[in-house]
């Protein structure tokens, strides 16, 4: 049986794969894993719940908050917040752990269960997998005065927005921003702390509907915000996923910044204040080369991990830095946060556009990012990808035309019969010529009957 525990939580479609039976369960399980160590003050455990606007949201999180509360668990339903905001209310309320209902950037009728830890930590594969060994066990079922409360965690906004004012270098007066919230968990919060940090704010892809999420808006459908920017005169647009852990911008010339160029100006700010832990930034594999050079010329190192930012976040702990993300806008302030945080990272660029006076067009040159092409060759024997000595020979042989001027990475697909090849070089010409060479390669030594995908 495969693992029920995805990277990031239970995700699939709600009354599909995740009906109110299984949230009630998952819940009656992590009351047993998560809410059995609160034995110093003789009170029941405690839980935050939160989730983002999804139709569905409704009935999961009532199916969670009940199984939690039956088990003996006191919820704090905070209602409609993104996933950040969740992690950061665990630890406020000091809380045994957290769930947060949501699938994040997927389509509506998805939906998703993840748990935190005390301290709003991402679970760890081992307490997931207890969790998981827990479900069919028979739950915790207390009586009388020992059943759970619910509650609803009525300043639970408050509470965040004003934390993320706390973490500003620079307010914003003068500053115009366009903020699009995908019509997710971040169409509330977001519009009002850019608002209370000083900014002229305009807003778009907020008018959740419970149905709309992440439909043509968002940090997956730049479009729209690259318009509004321009339209309005806009110093800088900002972009939200449906739950809000990340953000991508846009300049005022409504160009793209993705997540690389983001954690560029981001770790050059804090290397200046002094403030970037052992002037190291943890990024993945993905991130482009252009991030490398240019932050090794700062006297910047990277930390490179697998894909996830799960992996980025145990990297950060093992070695407490304070800086890391992915391309995709993950970015994660560990002297703030537990987890990546869109809403967070928006308001920190915009404030270093404020603090330095110069356009996210100027600070986002900082990077120069190198030509990058993806082909997923399909159905090979992906396991046979890192052993395979004709198509080591090839990469190697690719490494060594591009040189420092650009790389090769080979990564099996965690999901599908495929291998991906990727291909960085100084210009986009040569990035094609090799990265379709390599994909014949592995397409030949890997036995893909079928076509290439690009």
């Amino acid at each position: 049986m495969s693992r029920l525990f995805g990277t990031d939580g239970v995700r699939g479609l709600a009354n599909g794969l995740l009906t109110a039976e299984l949230a009630m369960q998952l819940a009656q399980a992590a009351a047993v894993v998560l809410g059995h160590d609160r034995t110093t003050d003789g009170k029941r455990p405690r839980a935050v719940v939160a989730r983002d606007p999804r139709a569905s949201g409704e009935f999961l999180a009532a199916a969670v908050e009940a199984g939690l509360s039956s088990s003996g668990i006191d919820v704090y339903d905070a209602g409609v917040l993104p996933t950040p905001a969740a992690a950061y209310l665990v630890a406020d309320l000091d809380a045994d752990f957290g769930v947060m209902l949501s699938a994040s950037h997927n389509p509506a009728p998805d939906n998703g269960i993840k748990f935190f830890a005390r301290g709003g930590q991402k679970l760890p594969d081992d307490v997931e997998d207890a969790i998981e060994a827990q479900l069919g066990k028979e739950p915790q079922r207390p009586v009388g005065a020992d059943v759970g409360r619910i509650q609803r965690f009525s300043d639970a906004e408050d509470r965040y927005i004003v934390h993320l004012l706390g973490t500003l270098p620079k307010r914003l007066e003068g500053l115009k921003v366009v903020l699009d919230c995908a019509h997710g968990a971040a169409s509330g919060c977001s519009p009002q702390v850019f608002k209370d940090a000083g900014a002229d704010v305009v807003v778009i892809g907020a008018e959740p509907d419970g149905l709309n999420i992440n439909e043509g808006v968002g940090s997956t459908h730049l479009g729209p915000l690259k318009e509004a920017v321009v339209k309005h005169g806009a110093d800088l647009g900002v972009a939200h996923d449906g739950d809000a852990d990340r953000c991508l911008a846009v300049d005022h010339e409504g160009n793209e910044v993705d997540g690389d160029q983001i954690m560029a100006i981001l770790a050059l700010a804090l290397k200046d204040a002094g403030k970037l832990k052992d002037n190291i930034l943890v990024a993945t594999v993905m991130s482009n080369l252009g991030l490398k050079i240019a932050l090794r010329d700062a006297g910047i190192t990277i930390r490179e991990t697998g894909v996830g930012d799960r992996y980025v976040l145990e990297e950060m702990r093992a070695g407490g830095y304070n800086l890391g993300g992915e391309q995709s806008g993950h970015v994660i302030f560990s002297d703030f946060a537990t987890t990546g945080d869109g809403v967070l990272t928006g308001l920190q660029l915009a404030s270093q556009v404020a603090l330095t006076g110069r356009s996210l067009k100027e600070l986002s040159s900082a990077m120069t990012k190198l030509p990058q092409l993806m082909i997923n060759v399909k159905g090979v024997d992906k396991a046979r990808a890192a052993t395979d000595e004709g198509v080591a020979e090839a990469v190697a042989a690719a490494e060594l035309e591009l040189g420092e001027t650009g790389r090769v990475l080979l990564r099996p697909s965690g999901t599908e019969a495929l291998v991906r090849v990727m291909v960085e070089a100084a210009d986009m010409e040569t990035a094609e010529r090799v990265c379709k060479g390599l994909a014949a390669v592995v397409k030949e030594r890997l036995g893909a009957p079928s076509e290439l995908a690009v």
